[in-house]
């Protein structure tokens, strides 16, 4: 069974020797990770006690460490306290355009008609 705690139990783990953050209404523990945190023990202690989804976010963690907070869970936000998630695109789709004719030719077109100009001046002065 998932321990569940309030937002206001979250809040007083905010000091180095018993830190807590929520992401995405899951708590995780980072106590025993301050000092291996590759971002530094200073932006734990800046979002400890508190709701750290976005910042989370914003970082653009990879797959790994995503997986890697799994091990520092130790419950949840109590369901009448829970916020809801806002799902980032991954970097995979963020940007992704469709295919087109006309983008294919926008890209192609230029260096394309760049190479067959090279290739007639080439025949022609050589």
């Amino acid at each position: 069974m998932t321990q569940l705690f309030t937002r206001k139990e979250i809040e007083e783990r905010n000091h180095k020797d018993n830190a807590a953050i929520i992401i995405d209404n899951v708590v995780y523990d980072v106590t025993r990770f301050l000092e291996d945190h590759p971002g530094g023990v200073e932006v734990l202690l800046d979002n400890a006690g508190k709701d750290a989804s976005r910042c989370f976010r914003d970082v653009g963690h990879s797959e790994d460490a995503k997986l890697w907070r799994s091990e520092f869970k130790i419950g949840e936000v109590v369901k009448e306290e829970q916020w809801e998630i806002i799902c980032q695109e991954t970097e995979t789709t963020q940007g992704r355009d469709e295919l087109t004719l006309e983008g294919l030719l926008s890209v192609w077109l230029p260096p394309l008609a760049f190479a067959a100009v090279a290739v007639v001046a080439y025949i022609y002065l050589f």
